[in-house]
């Protein structure tokens, strides 16, 4: 006994259709304008890209350790952008003003007077650091720290 050959259904329109919508419903916000371009905005041409590059490798440099890029010494940070230093003074600003209570798991402010940052051991300012960043993001928009949402970055 020969076997015999199971052949696929033959798609009717509606099949077709229905397979044709679901393969291109994924794609449909990829293939969306997006309204917050500007409509006369050309694309980004490859000489573009590659001036951008080398303007980007000119001020900055790779750092190993952690694993980030940092602005080569005698830079300056371009106009309106907060430097790296200002950016930690603000941080360690709200540490020297608030403690971290484990047993509330929140931010409270120190009644007396703002702790001097340098006095606390490093084991210290790191674990505050590491909870102040758990529980705030850097705004680029308006140059502060921001507390993030209930919930985000809790553990």
């Amino acid at each position: 006994m020969r076997p015999t050959k199971i052949l696929p259904k033959p798609l009717s329109w509606v099949n077709g259709l229905a397979l044709l919508a679901a393969l291109a419903l994924p794609a449909a916000p990829s293939l969306a304008q997006n309204p917050a371009a500007p409509a006369s905005a050309a694309p980004l041409t490859r000489a573009d890209a590659k001036a951008e590059r080398d303007a980007f490798l000119k001020t900055h440099r790779w750092d190993e350790q952690s694993e980030q890029w940092m602005m080569k010494s005698g830079v300056e940070p371009p106009f309106g952008v907060m430097s790296r230093a200002e950016v930690k003074a603000a941080r360690d600003d709200f540490l020297s003003k608030n403690r971290w209570n484990d047993i509330k798991g929140q931010w409270e402010p120190i009644k007396t007077a703002p702790r001097v940052m340098s006095t606390l051991s490093r084991s210290q300012v790191r674990k505050e650091t590491v909870q102040f960043l758990k529980t705030h993001s850097w705004n680029e928009e308006k140059e502060v720290w921001v507390m993030k949402p209930r919930g985000a970055g809790m553990q």
